[in-house]
């Protein structure tokens, strides 16, 4: 079987308009914020500045927020009964609890980490 009989599924004017838009849509959201979660859980919320091939994003005026451990969550709880802490969580309920957070500056987010990127836009910044 020779290559001359694999047609490929998109043309090279495909591919390079793919590029193009692609390339467009990275520069429009230049300078917003972006909320970027990683696969440890953390949300990094930041001024995106660029990106590279490996899909590393690069935040400026970042702020980190995490989760809260268990022993943080053990000492939020401990005036209230743990036990019922315990089947609130068990049983499906739900619980309100405050992320930590701090200011990071300018940081690089690994592509490979990355689970979520979310563009913080306002209903006034919308175009219409």
């Amino acid at each position: 079987m020779s290559d001359e009989n694999i047609t490929p599924l998109t043309t090279e004017a495909e591919q390079s308009e793919e590029k193009n838009l692609a390339a467009l849509f990275l520069q429009s959201l230049l300078n917003k914020n972006l909320r970027v979660t990683t696969t440890d859980q953390r949300m990094f919320w930041g001024s995106f500045k660029c990106t590279d091939p490996d899909s590393n994003i690069v935040l400026q005026d970042t702020y980190e927020y995490r989760q809260p451990t268990f022993q943080t969550l053990r000492k939020q709880t401990s005036s209230s009964s743990s036990s019922s802490f315990l089947e609130d969580v068990s049983g499906g309920g739900t619980v309100k609890l405050d992320m930590t957070s701090r200011y990071l500056g300018l940081v690089v987010v690994p592509g490979e980490h990355i689970v979520k990127m979310e563009v913080e836009e306002f209903a006034s910044q919308m175009k219409k």
